[in-house]
Order: structure tokens, then sequence, then C-alpha cells
């Protein structure tokens, strides 16, 4: 079973490199532009607002028996108290578009991408930490010791939800989505008023 999860894994990778690729550089644009703590807050409206979208996309179809740790995981609170914790604010947010989900298979493709994100969070501390910020690392320091095991818990449920062919094809659009839609956030020019 293993293998397959990395073959899952795998092509996921494989399927989105490009997407994913074009967002990293976008997101690494941003943090090079960071220069004091106001500045990291209104970057971190940017994750906050999708993955808020991303997060309510996704609520029906991910329980309890499809992902038993999801409670345990990374999620939009974090950073909205790392915003407060910088003197930020989200009543103010980048429009935010989710991925269409409309079964279990894409909301765990959607996902794929939000866990995706967040293993990647201890390069964009080290990175802030460089340009003198020091605080709002809750959500990007992740899982600490525990990050193989919470990645390795994911893609066990992400093989067992996405054994059918087109199971397989709704991981593989909604991961392609959620790239794509997470790279518009940073770059549309409107601001939605979201009182929260």
């Amino acid at each position: 079973m293993r293998n397959f999860v990395s073959m899952i894994s795998n092509e996921l990778k494989s399927a989105t490199r490009v997407a994913h690729q074009q967002l990293e550089k976008t997101v690494v644009r941003r943090l090079k532009g960071i220069r004091s703590e106001a500045d990291y807050a209104a970057f971190l409206n940017y994750f906050y607002a999708y993955f808020r979208a991303v997060e309510r996309a996704i609520a029906e179809y991910i329980t309890p028996e499809v992902l038993p740790d999801y409670t345990e995981r990374r999620n939009s609170d974090y950073l909205k108290r790392d915003i407060e914790s910088l003197g930020g604010t989200t009543e103010t947010l980048p429009t935010a578009i989710a991925p269409s989900v409309d079964s279990t298979a894409a909301a765990l493709g959607a996902l794929y991408v939000l866990e995706g994100s967040i293993m990647g969070g201890p390069y964009i501390v080290q990175l802030l930490q460089k340009q003198g910020i020091t605080a709002g690392f809750s959500f990007f320091s992740g899982y600490g010791a525990e990050t193989g095991r919470m990645w390795s818990a994911f893609t066990e449920a992400l093989d067992v939800q996405a054994s059918g062919t087109g199971d397989r094809e709704s991981v593989l659009r909604a991961a392609q989505e959620t790239f794509e839609r997470f790279g518009d956030v940073f770059t549309r020019d409107s601001i939605a008023t979201d009182i929260v």
C-alpha cells in the first residue's frame, strides 16, 4: 500500500509542478518585500483569506472518517492569531475564490495544497527571520517533529479516498485549481471588506 501512496503523491507533485512553481515565485517575491511586522501581517492576510475560503469549501467532505486528525492540523485560525499578534486585522481581506469542490476526492486534492504549503512553512520562517521579523509564526511553524507523521497520515487518507479513476481525476483537478486560485489571490487588486 505504501508504494501506491507514494505513487499518488508523486502523480500530484508532477501534475501540479508548473502551478506550484508559479505560486512559489509569487509568494517568494511578496516575502522579499516584507520590511516590517505590518508588512508581514498584510502578507498573512492573503493566506488567511484563501485558506479560510478553501476550508469552507471542503468542510462538508473532510470528516473524521476521512481524516481522523483533521482538527489537529494547522488552519486559518492560526493565521488569524498570527495577524492579530502582529497588530494586524482581518477586517479587510483580499478577494479569495476557492476551487470547485464537489466530492471527498476533490476536497482532498485541495487539502493537498494547503498541507503542502504548511510543510514549506519553516523555510518561510527562516526567510522572515533574516529580514528581522521575530513574531507571528504559529502557522508557518507547522508540525515540528510531527511533520513527517502528519504528512504520512494525510497521504494515507488520500490513497484510501482516491482509489478509483474518477476519484484520482478529481484529486488532480482540484489540486491544480487550488494552486492556480491561490496565486490569483496575490495578483488581484480588489479587496473585500469582510468583518470576522
